[in-house]
């Protein structure tokens, strides 16, 4: 597995990099934004490690970028920032996991354990519950005919729903599965995405599928 680390501070860079490469990942460094939005864009990449402030291109605009390229490379921001508004702002810039630093890298081990099974999961055939159809390559999404634009955090969340249809999940279930936050970090960001989702997904449809279960999660369900 290769992981590119864009991290302007070249101790932590090279801290991260020794650990991984004692996982057996192939890592590459980069210590700025152009350089590291190059790499990104040439290379094939199975993860994206990508610090928030960097210079000659922040990092925000690097994800952007590489996003509006069609560029779906799993993506860990790293930040100094930890307020829910500016985890919320990385997630829609397309980033799909947050870590704060500082940070223990045995959890930095296991975001990226997550996000390489999540991209791998993304590589596979396309998915469907009712009218809806995922397209786990492209991070597509279309109820009936209708395609239905999603940030990489809003596909990630259906994706995880679809995929266990029928069945209440918890908001401790999805912090684990979509975020790997502990529970109570992550309470109001899963429930700001659901109401992003309900919007988009339900908003316009005589049919809704994403349901509350009071006192207990989220279902997605026909009717």
């Amino acid at each position: 597995m290769k992981i590119l680390i864009v991290e302007d501070e070249k101790k932590v860079a090279s801290f991260i990099k020794r650990g991984l490469e004692d996982d057996s990942y192939q890592v590459t460094l980069s210590y700025d934004g152009v350089d590291g939005l190059r790499k990104a864009t040439s290379g094939d990449f199975d993860l994206i490690i990508l610090d928030c402030v960097l210079p000659k291109k922040d990092g925000l605009s690097v994800l952007g970028e590489l996003r509006a390229t069609g560029n779906h490379i799993p993506v860990l921001v790293l930040t100094a920032k930890s307020e829910t508004a500016d985890i919320v702002t990385g997630l829609d810039a397309g980033a799909d996991d947050y870590l704060a630093k500082p940070f223990a890298f045995a959890e930095l081990q296991a975001r990226v354990r997550a996000l390489i099974r999540r991209g791998e999961q993304d590589r596979g055939a396309e998915i469907r519950f009712a009218d809806l159809r995922l397209d786990p390559v492209n991070h597509k999404v279309w109820r009936g005919k209708t395609e239905i634009i999603l940030t990489a955090k809003e596909y990630n969340l259906l994706a995880y729903m679809v995929r266990n249809a029928g069945n209440v999940l918890s908001r401790a279930n999805i912090a684990d599965n979509c975020w790997e936050y502990p529970f109570e970090t992550f309470t109001n960001i899963i429930d700001v995405y659901i109401n992003y989702l309900r919007k988009k997904v339900d908003g316009d449809f005589p049919t809704k599928l994403i349901h509350t279960v009071r006192g207990k999660g989220y279902i997605l369900k026909e009717g």
